[in-house]
């Protein structure tokens, strides 16, 4: 046991997390800790948690798979860190504003909006547009480039007085661009209401850890900005819930005077280091194998965040094997069908030119034309693969 009450011991390998200082609820088997608080949740809730999280590991699999036969791009996979995406949202309002990166996809499922969602990563922008309406920026593959426009929403939120945070999602790496530099800074002067989620799964793509900073921890970096940063298991959903709520209730009230000349009376930014682990690739077009070694998963692997909520329900009696079977049918089923729809999306061509600039240069319109009268001359089987 380590000073915590953790076994540092998992299925015979060492806790990776064991000697982290790490908000955590949930031991590596799922069984609360002695000094942990469980969430004061109801069961419907605590269930669908462990529901959100099955959906989000089902669609993760059926999504890689796709992108293999070619059916989807580029694909950004989220095993084992399910638990820091799924549990965070479920601990915010459902019209807090969720900055997304790319590889939160549990987000997406906690807000229902998987089948709106789906059809961006085939190559359709109403994906994007879809999510936005459900308070889900769109996906942003710039790293970091994000994080000034959640913050100056908070900011938006806050002039008007509306009792809304950003919880804005990102990767390591990120906290290497000037942009994280420049939020970070501006929400602690201005005191926006911004959860800086950063997801810390040890590496930026083929970057470890250590070369991404000097510094002792990711959540460490909040101090030079006058906020708070907090260091949780990301692979325990429950700490993950518990973390960010409090902190989402930090953003919204009296935090106390920062300093300088912002106000003393309003909401404080707080930033979030979920120590997690990605059990595959950066995306599906990266080989893990050329960075690190295959055994360097497995002690992360006996910490999978599907596994220990599932362990927390069947010990408080939440859930039993028919209930577990009834909910992976059920993912099987979200799934199947959000690959229905995204697949029975009917692509228009034209579609590729009406975002490109507020008005169309004399060459892309020429482009676009010909392209259009392609089509209408030859019809759009000419233009279309059979799979």
């Amino acid at each position: 046991m380590d000073e915590n009450g953790v076994d540092a011991a998992v299925d015979g390998a060492a806790d990776p997390l064991a000697d982290e200082d790490v908000a955590r609820v949930l031991g590596p088997d799922g069984s609360p800790l002695p000094d942990a608080t469980v969430p004061d949740l109801s069961d419907e809730r605590f269930r669908a948690i462990y529901r959100d999280l099955v959906v989000t590991r089902r669609f993760d699999e059926r999504a890689v798979s796709l992108q293999r036969q070619g059916r989807i791009g580029t694909y950004a996979p989220c095993a084992g860190q399910e638990g820091s995406a799924v549990g965070s949202t479920h601990a915010l309002a459902d019209d807090d504003l969720i900055s997304y990166q790319y590889r939160e996809h549990g987000a997406v499922v906690v807000r229902d909006l998987l089948d709106a969602y789906l059809p961006y990563w085939m190559g359709h922008e109403a994906g994007t547009e879809a999510i936005a309406d459900g308070d889900v920026f769109p996906l942003n593959i710039g790293i970091a480039a994000h994080l000034p426009h959640a913050v100056g929403a908070a900011w938006a939120f806050d002039h008007r007085d509306e009792d809304r945070v950003v919880a804005c999602h990102f990767g390591d790496g990120a906290t290497s661009e000037g942009d994280f530099h420049e939020a970070m800074n501006f929400a602690g002067v201005f005191d926006t209401p911004t959860l800086f989620c950063c997801h810390n799964n040890g590496w930026a793509i083929s970057i470890p850890e250590a070369r991404q900073t000097a510094s002792d921890t990711f959540a460490r970096k909040a101090t030079a900005y006058g906020f708070d940063g907090v260091r949780v298991d990301g692979m325990d959903p429950l700490a993950s819930y518990a973390v960010t709520r409090e902190a989402a209730e930090r953003a919204r009230r009296d935090g106390g005077d920062a300093g300088g000349d912002g106000p003393a009376d309003g909401p404080r930014p707080v930033l979030i280091e979920f120590v997690e682990y990605r059990f595959g690739a950066h995306t599906t077009a990266d080989d893990p194998t050329a960075y690190r070694e295959p055994d360097d998963v497995d002690p992360w692997r006996a910490l999978d965040p599907l596994d220990r909520m599932e362990a927390f329900l069947r010990a408080t009696g939440r859930i039993d094997d028919e209930g577990v079977v009834a909910v992976r049918d059920e993912a099987d089923e979200v799934v199947a069908e959000a690959i229905d729809a995204a697949e029975a999306v009917a692509a228009d061509p034209a579609e590729m030119f009406d975002r490109a600039f507020a008005e169309l240069p004399r060459e892309l319109r020429r482009q676009r034309d010909d392209l259009l009268a392609a089509v209408e001359e030859h019809g759009d089987e000419a233009f279309l693969r059979e799979e």
